[in-house]
């Protein structure tokens, strides 16, 4: 497949997680169709999908739809899906690991050391949980017609409305001018 197989905003792994079931039409495909398309995504992220683990197509979709409850939740300002919550709260439990004191810059700090490399939804988990515990990130879905997207709000007074200002963005700003000079 090309590129342009999946819409990556790379703002936050986890919202690139949920828009492949997302779309700039108005019924999109799901991107993520089988395994072979799975280790595709993953590689955009840079990722590792390893087929044959023991997860499901049908854990990953149910993780994304999971995550998708959580995003909606965000964008309309209301308390996240308890189910979406345990959601993460599994994918972060599965990796091991300790407390560890490490010297940091003369310094000690208390760390965590995952007891390996973390899977491809553990690391979908991190990226969700690190955007609920942020009070400065707002999630958004963008308002280009016909766009489903989400997409992170970090701008100063959280006035983003698109999920990309070159694609959805400019559509809508050209239909302005049009209008204006009729």
């Amino acid at each position: 497949m090309s590129e342009s197989e999946f819409t990556l905003l790379g703002e936050a792994v986890w919202l690139d997680f949920v828009n492949t079931a997302q779309g700039r039409v108005s019924s999109p495909p799901d991107l993520l169709a089988d395994a072979s398309a799975i280790g595709r995504w993953a590689e955009t992220q840079s990722l590792t999908w390893i087929d044959g683990t023991g997860v499901a197509l049908d854990e990953v979709r149910a993780f994304r739809g999971r995550l998708t409850a959580l995003a909606e939740a965000l964008n309309s300002d209301t308390q996240p899906p308890a189910a979406s919550i345990a959601a993460i709260n599994e994918q972060l439990s599965r990796n091991g690991g300790s407390h560890q004191l490490t010297r940091v810059s003369g310094e000690w700090q208390l760390r965590f050391a995952p007891a390996r490399p973390p899977t491809m939804l553990e690391a979908i988990a991190q990226s969700a949980a690190s955007a609920l515990a942020d009070p400065l990130l707002f999630v958004r879905r963008c308002a280009g017609e016909g766009c489903s997207l989400f997409f992170t709000d970090s701008s100063p007074n959280q006035g983003r409305r698109w999920c990309n200002a070159a694609l959805c963005g400019r559509q809508v700003k050209v239909e302005r001018r049009r209008g204006l000079l009729r």
